[in-house]
């Protein structure tokens, strides 16, 4: 949802807290994708996508399986959903499995840290990512109709990609449709995707292709959705099919074919009842199954089905309070089946309350909220029957001193309770390359995290503007991946999952400068840095970001939109875990342009040149960096049609 005010577009996060809040209100770091920037952005995973904002980056393991790291935390302490409820995945077991949702089927992203985060429990220790769609239409369009068609190709790997959607009904009746489709080959690299020392490690000849070898996607998505739209709110239901085969790159004889299916119901309801005016109400049931197929023979099947609910009574703009109380429930089965399966079949089950509350007198103001989840692990397999108690909470203030200067401290403590892998694991997982081990009587994970916001514009007509974040986060019983040193019979590395204590750091900056007008064009200098810092009681957190600094210069006037853009990423050659290995750093740079055609003004065309000076792209974050180099110099042509 969005609001428009004198000085443009401002921005309102819905899903964070249930009611609304202008993004430069908010005592937490927040970041959105329009549909807009998501049509014009590569077509790439939601890690690679989100991987330039500050505080985040991505796990890179492929093209195919790119989950996002916040703030150097990943797997099961970032929550990846959709339209607020679970994805109902694999994806946080292993770097190599895929988030079964495009980027491109979004109407909007948000990226949720610290309290904004708190209404989505322990789980979301690290963070939120929520996709949010809208295949369920709250609001019929005013026209009686509206969609859009996408169409991109990319060079590097002989990329195809189109998506398209429409809503149609003038109410109370409103149904939509919407497909997607991407592929491409292997991709050509700048320099051989193996290092030396890995091809020697492994004992083979080095590999001189520049060709990244097993690379290639082929995904498919078909939704539909139809709500009941009326004075007092909407009612609505969906339905979702993914398809996914893709390369893991690592290994040349091994990919993973995907399939979810997926049905949602939401809907929201206008009331006026105990300080309340909102109820809202989600539902969801996933049936999600992946196998690894190596030479063509069927290997590990991983199989997740779920249902989940989620409700909440909304105070929304009501005086100067906001607040919301709600209640959850999820229950997921998973099963590994074939000689990798290193995980038992298990049954998880969670229920949760919760409540935040927002005071804001105009000047000054407070905020807090608290959730207490019940989550059991149950396997037959393995005899293990546990229950986990947890609570989470969070209380900030926050003053603003002028219309532009803002200014909150906020401390937050979650509790997340481990998760089924983290206690069960025992067996070899070829993906990866690792004998994993868990460990039953592993406690609560707890975090304790302090941050600082500060959002600050020049008076006069907020030509400049500077948006700063600085953290810091403590953890009992964090729970770490670890090689033992040890090896199996047959020679894989033994990794143990450990707790042991640890503090992270970090700071996230934002600077914006309004330029100047010129050939009717204004241009503006963008700037984004960010770095953090993670250590545990047995060493360096685990593949921590580098810091690095992106510099945008952007013109916008007439029916041209363009900006040149320069990422530094800093190496990692120190702070590193026993089994890391030295990432060097790089400066890449991305040139991009659209037009609006004037004889049909809702048609754009873009053209980008991305990694302008084929340069070596090698992720700190990436478990196969060693491996896997990111795509060489790439020009990437698409269209975009508004209707």
């Amino acid at each position: 949802m969005s609001a428009t005010t004198e000085n443009g577009p401002t921005v309102v996060v819905v899903t964070g807290t249930g009611y609304r809040i202008s993004k430069d209100a908010l005592m937490s770091h927040v970041d959105i994708l329009t549909r807009d920037e998501i049509d014009q952005r590569p077509p790439t995973g939601l890690g690679d996508m989100l991987a330039y904002l500050p505080g985040i980056r991505s796990s890179s393991f492929s093209p195919g399986a790119s989950r996002p790291i916040i703030r150097g935390l990943e797997g099961f302490r970032v929550l990846v959903l959709n339209n607020g409820m679970g994805m109902v995945d694999v994806s946080a077991l292993s770097q190599d499995h895929a988030v079964p949702s495009d980027p491109t089927e979004a109407r909007r992203i948000e990226v949720l840290r610290g309290p904004s985060a708190l209404a989505y429990g322990g789980n979301a220790i690290g963070g939120v990512i929520n996709v949010i769609d809208d295949r369920i239409p709250s609001q019929a369009p005013a026209k009686g109709y509206e969609g859009t068609l996408a169409l991109q190709g990319t060079s590097v790997d002989q990329g195809l990609q189109g998506a398209f959607n429409i809503k149609a009904g003038k109410g109370p009746w409103v149904f939509t449709f919407d497909a997607f489709d991407h592929k491409t080959k292997d991709y050509a690299t700048p320099v051989p995707p193996q290092l030396l020392s890995y091809s020697e490690a492994d004992g083979e000849a080095p590999d001189t292709r520049r060709k990244q070898t097993n690379s290639a996607q082929d995904m498919r998505n078909v939704g539909a959705g139809v709500s009941y739209v009326g004075e007092q709110g909407f009612v609505g239901l969906s339905y979702k099919t993914t398809d996914y085969t893709y390369g893991t790159a690592i290994e040349q004889d091994v990919h993973i074919d995907l399939h979810q299916e997926r049905w949602d119901a939401r809907g929201g309801l206008n009331l006026n009842w105990g300080g309340f005016n909102r109820l809202d109400a989600s539902a969801g049931y996933s049936d999600y199954n992946h196998a690894e197929v190596e030479g063509g023979e069927l290997g590990t099947q991983f199989l997740s089905k779920g249902s989940e609910f989620r409700a909440a009574l909304v105070r929304d703009s009501l005086g100067k309070v906001s607040g919301t109380v709600g209640v959850s429930a999820l229950k997921r089965d998973f099963e590994a089946i074939g000689e990798e399966a290193f995980v038992p079949s298990t049954t998880t089950k969670q229920t949760g309350i919760f409540t935040q509350y927002r005071y804001d007198s105009g000047a000054w103001g407070i905020e807090g909220g608290a959730r207490v989840d019940q989550t059991s692990i149950v396997s037959r397999e393995s005899n293990f029957d546990r229950d986990f108690n947890t609570v989470s909470a969070s209380l900030g203030s926050f003053y603003r001193p002028s219309q532009h200067t803002f200014v909150g401290l906020s401390l937050t403590r979650s509790e997340r309770a481990p998760a089924d892998v983290e206690v069960l694991a025992n067996g070899p997982h070829a993906a990866t390359g690792q004998y994993i081990i868990g460990n039953p009587n592993f406690k609560t994970e707890v975090g304790y995290s302090l941050e600082l916001t500060g959002h600050l514009a020049s008076f006069e007509n907020q030509r400049f503007s500077v948006d700063a974040h600085i953290y810091t986060s403590h953890f009992d019983n964090f729970i770490d991946l670890r090689d033992t040193g040890g090896k199996d019979d047959e020679g894989m590395p033994i990794f143990e999952y450990v707790q042991t204590n640890a503090d992270i750091y970090g700071l996230e900056i934002e600077a914006n400068a309004r330029l100047g007008e010129a050939f009717g064009q204004a241009f503006s200098l963008n700037a984004a840095y960010d770095y953090t810092h993670g250590n545990t009681d047995i060493g360096p957190v685990v593949r921590i970001p580098p810091q690095a600094l992106t510099l945008r210069l952007e013109s916008k006037g007439g029916a041209w939109e363009s900006y040149a853009e320069v990422r530094a990423v800093d190496a990692r050659k120190s702070r590193l875990a026993t089994f890391e290995t030295p990432t060097n750093g790089y400066t890449t740079v991305n040139i991009f342009t659209s037009y609006k055609l004037p004889q049909l003004p809702n048609v754009s065309l873009f053209a980008e040149v991305r990694n302008l000076g084929d340069i070596e792209m090698r992720e700190a974050t990436s478990s196969t960096k060693d491996a896997v180099v990111e795509p060489g110099r790439n020009l990437r042509l698409g269209l975009v049609y508004n209707f």
